[in-house]
């Protein structure tokens, strides 16, 4: 909780033991020599003051940690958009349902993917789906995903499709599904499902302005630290992407979110804080920003 506004972040990946997304290719990163690049990962956690990563323990004990820094810094809810597949998350999930919702997250490619999905909504009880489209290599408004929108549509949960960089430095730049005017076609066949790009579209900020202006079931996430800003090839800053998005599609399709994981970290109180200043600069009511830290999500997730 900030200034008594409940916090629901939309956007976190629990930090289990080994892979997050257990069926995607898992594309390796590019490593940067330390003595001739710049470390980009370690400036970013020097900036923001971040304590260094520690190796996740069993899930049993990384959900009462969690617990209890969720306590210490009041915040309400959190989705994990990401678990270690369905199954695994479906139980995290369990260990504190008051506490957590999660999404069904394996690829799109994988067998079956429109049965397991149904199976995570009528039987895990997960509330939404996500997708890494710049690992995927078919156009991701291909018809033959056309069953796993129609799922979503039947069960009225959110989408949330990552486009833009993957990876931060040494991810991938480019790539079949990278700009999320893919989602342009995808949204007109599918009006009643709500589709959400996090982090203000990462790096293709203009083509997700585009694509909200012309579709009104397109969400935004506000997660991240937003590093991809500072790699724009003109001066922008994180209060120039927030009031532009708010003039665009108003904060009602705006979702808090921070992408928090691992531990010691915890919830980034930083990106909270950020944010929530960036919006009082901006002179946005107490009601929407009830709305963009809590009741939009709420709702979205059938609360």
């Amino acid at each position: 909780m900030i200034q008594n506004l409940k916090i629901l972040d939309f956007h976190c990946h629990f930090p289990v033991q080994g892979e997050w997304f257990p069926d995607y290719p898992n594309e390796k990163k590019v490593q940067f020599s330390q003595t001739t690049s710049r470390n980009y990962g370690e400036i970013w956690r020097q900036a923001f003051n971040f304590p260094k990563p520690e190796e996740p323990l069993d899930d049993r004990q990384m959900v009462e940690l969690y617990l209890k820094d969720l306590d210490a810094k009041g915040v309400e809810k959190v989705v994990w958009v990401s678990g270690g597949g369905n199954e695994r998350l479906a139980k995290i999930v369990g260990a504190a349902p008051d506490r957590f919702l999660g999404f069904a997250h394996q690829s799109p490619d994988a067998p079956d993917s429109a049965d397991q999905l149904e199976h995570a909504f009528r039987d895990l009880g997960l509330k939404g789906y996500k997708l890494l489209t710049p690992e995927i290599d078919t156009p991701i408004d291909d018809e033959k995903y056309y069953p796993l929108w129609e799922v979503c549509k039947a069960y009225d949960v959110p989408v949330l499709l990552h486009f833009g960089l993957l990876g931060a430095a040494g991810g991938i730049p480019v790539a079949t599904n990278i700009s999320p005017l893919r989602l342009a076609k995808i949204s007109l066949d599918f009006p009643e499902v709500k589709f959400v790009v996090p982090h203000f579209g990462c790096t293709h900020m203009g083509d997700l302005l585009q694509l909200c202006w012309t579709r009104p079931n397109v969400y935004v996430d506000t997660s991240g630290s937003n590093q991809w800003i500072r790699w724009m090839p003109y001066q922008l800053t994180l209060e120039d992407v927030i009031r532009k998005f708010l003039e665009t599609v108003g904060p009602s399709r705006i979702l808090f979110a921070t992408d928090s994981s691992w531990l010691p970290r915890g919830f980034s109180m930083p990106y909270l804080e950020e944010q929530h200043r960036i919006l009082r600069f901006l002179n946005v009511r107490d009601e929407d920003l009830e709305a963009i830290f809590y009741g939009t999500a709420a709702q979205l997730l059938g609360l």
